[in-house]
């Protein structure tokens, strides 16, 4: 992991390399006049950058004229970092330039972000040789910006190292020591974990049907910070540590990658991460109904029906429709907390992706304000989301004429019926619940994995929330 040094003026001897915005150019000519060489017709366009090996000082010269906000520019980013390494360069130094400081977050977690790796399984351990960045700027706040970015990045580490590790290794009970050893790092923490027959005994009948078909037992994770005593806000994370579909039979090549069912989960473990390093001023719970979906004698059948915790019952259509399963109990269970707000993350819908491809996060929610405010988020995380209706005429297609709801609502519309399921557990407070299917991990070849999304927009959320309070 990169670790970030923060300087009002630059200060120290020579350094490996420089990063230079185009800005301050002319300006640290002076300091370095060998910059002076470098013509106009050289240097970067717009979104781009350009390295100088300057082997008479032993150094890298980096220009750059990038926007942080940016996607592609991002990109770039993380482009500069490989190039480093590539170099063996062990330390840089990067002027943060003429731009708001708040973007000191995002670029404090790109950096830190970018130095992922997961070798766990490698015979061979991938080493990068880039250890430290110091960021040079005058704004007073930059320092705090920078520490807040990587302590973000440092949790998506976290979030992206559980994601990755395989489902033979991370398992419900696997989880459940994970969030026991966060309550370790922090004693605002509090963790407790339920047993089959615990969760059995709160009638979480929709949960257990999911799991009965594992020799896996279930775990009902329930973590809490109390940085205040104002009323909670409750995040649920699925916990699916492998879904084959059950016997709704997924295709062989739609089963890989299931390992990152459980990114919802990571992302709730990831964020308390970021809460006991951080120790915010704000109440948190987390909630994470974790078990496998997995075919057997007794797991559950098509045209099944189970009663939920809130006595509504399900007649399940689909058994690869399960997140919605275990997700509904767990909302239900969240009442008790009396919250502020509760907010679901899953990779629920395979029609998310269809609908928003790897870039947005779905939002649905009951209340217009949340809403907004994780929108919001997003923008100024630049952890894209975007907001999809609950219209009442959506309810119609869950509809069942055995029992209360169908777990599934056909071919059309299949992350809004999802919600719509979910929807209706969520009425005694303000709710939304975001579909990360498309956002949490990628699948492209060798270069499939976790992201870590959508830990950057989840605490963004919660930041403005503290400011505002």
């Amino acid at each position: 992991m990169i670790d970030l040094v923060v300087q009002t003026t630059f200060k120290g001897t020579q350094v490996p390399a420089l990063l230079i915005p185009i800005d301050l150019l002319s300006t640290l000519s002076d300091q370095w006049p060998l910059l002076k060489k470098i013509k106009t017709k050289d240097l970067p366009e717009k979104s781009s950058w350009k390295a100088w090996d300057c082997l008479e000082e032993s150094m890298v010269f980096i220009i750059f004229d990038l926007d942080f906000l940016r996607a592609n520019d991002q990109e770039q980013i993380q482009k500069i970092l490989a190039h480093l390494n590539a170099r063996k360069v062990g330390k840089a130094t990067l002027w943060f330039g003429h731009r708001p400081v708040e973007q000191a977050r995002i670029l404090a977690r790109l950096i830190v972000n970018s130095s992922f790796v997961f070798d766990d399984f490698l015979s061979k351990k991938v080493i990068h040789s880039l250890k430290e960045i110091t960021i040079v700027g005058k704004d007073k706040n930059l320092k705090d910006f920078v520490h807040q970015g990587s302590l973000i990045g440092q949790a998506m580490h976290y979030t992206r190292h559980l994601a990755e590790t395989p489902s033979n290794v991370c398992t419900p009970s696997y989880l459940a020591k994970k969030a026991q050893d966060l309550a370790k790092l922090n004693k605002k923490i509090q963790v407790s974990v339920l047993t089959e027959k615990e969760i059995k005994a709160l009638k979480m009948n929709s949960f257990l049907s999911v799991s009965k078909g594992s020799t896996q037992a279930p775990k009902f994770i329930t973590l809490q910070y109390k940085g205040s005593k104002k009323a909670p806000i409750v995040f649920i994370g699925k916990g699916i540590t492998f879904d084959t579909g059950g016997h709704s039979l997924k295709p062989a090549a739609s089963m890989m990658g299931m390992k990152f069912d459980m990114s919802g989960a990571a992302t709730v473990l990831g964020l308390f991460q970021f809460l006991a390093a951080y120790e915010p001023d704000i109440s948190i719970i987390g909630l994470i109904p974790s078990c496998e979906n997995i075919p057997g004698t007794d797991a559950n059948k098509p045209d099944d029906i189970v009663t939920s915790m809130s006595g509504q019952t399900i007649e399940i259509l689909n058994t690869d429709a399960e997140g919605r399963l275990i997700l509904c109990d767990a909302m239900t269970y969240a009442e008790r907390f009396e919250p502020s707000y509760v907010i679901d993350i899953a990779t629920l819908t395979g029609a998310c992706l269809a609908t928003f491809a790897t870039v947005a996060t779905a939002v649905m929610s009951n209340n217009d304000e949340l809403s907004q405010k994780l929108i919001s988020a997003a923008h100024s995380s630049t952890d894209k989301a975007w907001p999809l209706p609950l219209w009442d005429e959506y309810q119609d297609l869950i509809k069942s004429p055995v029992a209360d709801m169908a777990n599934i609502g056909g071919a059309y519309a299949g992350s809004i019926t999802a919600g719509c399921f979910l929807s209706r557990f969520a009425k005694a407070y303000k709710w939304a619940h975001l579909d990360i299917a498309g956002t949490a991990c990628i699948f492209q070849g060798h270069k499939r994995g976790s992201t870590g999304r959508p830990l950057p927009l989840l605490i963004e959320f919660l930041l403005t929330e503290l400011n505002q309070s």
